[in-house]
């Protein structure tokens, strides 16, 4: 059972403290009575080599507005009955999440397709910057070639 209670079927957040992947699934899921499939995903911190930890920052003034505007679009394009999207900002380490989407639809491919294009957008949209820890230096983190392709199948 749910402690966690949303009010909303849009949930965004911004998150400068680690967030509850667990509770924040069943609160959403137990707020999805009318929708037939709930998809989730959580995008972590990559143990790649030698990364020691990840700073994102972003735009305060934008950010969580960005992210309920498309929230809205994906929810209005896929017929979403509620979707949840909770980034994290600030320094985590491998293993921390760094992201939480999810999707409720009445049908499971718009439930799939809605949380991809939020994630799509989220990953390459301009809000949040990354930055890793390598050794003893911070490396900036450009979107790659395909994190563009990615987003550019949405248009």
């Amino acid at each position: 059972m749910a402690r966690l209670v949303l009010q909303t079927p849009l949930d965004v957040r911004v998150l400068e403290k680690g967030l509850s992947v667990g509770e924040a699934l069943a609160a959403f899921n137990a707020a999805q009575g009318a929708a037939g499939a709930v998809v989730s995903f959580c995008g972590k911190v990559r143990p790649d080599g030698d990364v020691r930890a990840l700073e994102l920052t972003h735009y305060e003034p934008l950010t969580h507005s960005g992210m309920l505007d498309l929230a809205q679009a994906a929810k209005v394009r896929f017929g979403l009955e509620g979707a949840l999207a909770w980034h994290r900002v600030g320094v985590m380490t491998p293993g921390e999440a760094i992201v939480l989407v999810a999707t409720a639809a009445r049908h499971r491919r718009d439930a799939f397709a809605g949380a991809d294009y939020l994630m799509d957008h989220l990953k390459s949209a301009a809000w949040f910057w990354k930055r890793e820890k390598r050794g003893d230096a911070w490396h900036w983190i450009e979107p790659r070639k395909q994190d563009h392709a990615d987003l550019k199948r949405w248009k």
